[in-house]
């Protein structure tokens, strides 16, 4: 069965009127008669018994008839949720983005997407930079927020800007009276770190070692926040992206510049590279795409 012919029965059954069902469907008789016939044809049987002067339901129309009414409601239902969707008047987005941006950027660019499409729902997944790029590869969302993953084909990455790392040491510290620190000066001091396979933590340890240096690591934490509050707590010191600087300092961590050498890393939007994004997801990525690109300094 097609919509279009059991608009055409529904129009006749109400109405009990081929020439009233063509004025309500703006058709000419000849092509609603088509369809009911197609119609007919298609089930097995007469669905109306017709009269020079009568048109009436048969017992096989008496039952189509609520069938057909439900059936369009569910289609024009169908068809309304759908329109809105496409002009972002429903829908639902879940984004994945690592804790240093979920915390500081995510929160401005969510009012902004709400202000502008206030019926959108929104899910964030406040997860480790490994998880996005996972959540991403398995469609738990379509859309991440995270530094550059390895290059592979699954992925797409567009960059936002980059991500420079600075110093976190504690506030009664011989160094936080400095305006910027070496890696050398930072490293002599107990290290503070994210657990493998943290990116923060293998970006880290791969560019340092490029320059002949390698961390003390005192201690290691699954979450940045806790890093800051082991920092806080004067048992060490740490680098973390300048993102979360404002989440430090809010721990009494005390954050410097750090060069020799000057460490950064691309942060970005992750979609898979095989599928396109839903009406939802494609307006906040103009809008995420649309504020990024400028380096985060210290």
């Amino acid at each position: 069965m097609t919509v279009k012919q059991l608009r055409a029965f529904l129009a006749v059954a109400q109405t009990l009127s081929f020439a009233q069902a063509c004025e309500r469907l703006h058709v000419t008789q000849s092509a609603l008669s088509l369809a009911v016939k197609s119609l007919e044809s298609q089930l097995g049987g007469a669905l109306f018994s017709r009269t020079t002067r009568q048109v009436r339901l048969t017992p096989e129309g008496e039952t189509l008839l609520p069938l057909a009414r439900r059936l369009l409601a569910e289609w024009d239902d169908v068809e309304d949720a759908m329109r809105r969707r496409f002009h972002l008047q429903q829908g639902h987005l879940a984004i994945a983005a690592m804790p240093s941006f979920a915390s500081n950027r995510l929160p401005p660019l969510i009012a902004a997407f709400r202000q502008r499409h206030p019926r959108i729902g929104v899910t964030i997944h406040d997860v480790i930079n490994e998880q996005v790029v996972e959540m991403v590869l398995t469609q738990r969302v379509e859309f991440g927020i995270a530094f550059a993953p390895p290059a592979q084909q699954a992925l797409a990455f567009t960059p936002l800007y980059l991500d420079r790392f600075v110093a976190a040491v504690p506030p009664d510290s011989a160094l936080a009276a400095a305006g910027e620190i070496t890696w050398a000066a930072l490293l002599e001091y107990p290290f503070i770190t994210l657990q493998r396979p943290s990116q923060v933590r293998v970006v880290l340890e791969r560019q340092l070692a490029q320059h002949g240096l390698s961390l003390p690591v005192a201690f290691e934490s699954h979450q940045l926040a806790t890093v800051g509050q082991l920092v806080g707590k004067g048992l060490g010191v740490s680098a973390v992206p300048a993102l979360c600087r404002d989440q430090m300092e809010a721990l009494g961590v005390r954050c410097l510049a750090l060069s020799a050498p000057i460490v950064e890393r691309p942060v970005g939007v992750v979609t898979r590279a095989d599928q396109q994004l839903s009406s939802t997801a494609s307006a906040f990525h103009a809008l995420v795409v649309g504020s990024g690109g400028e380096v985060v300094e210290v």
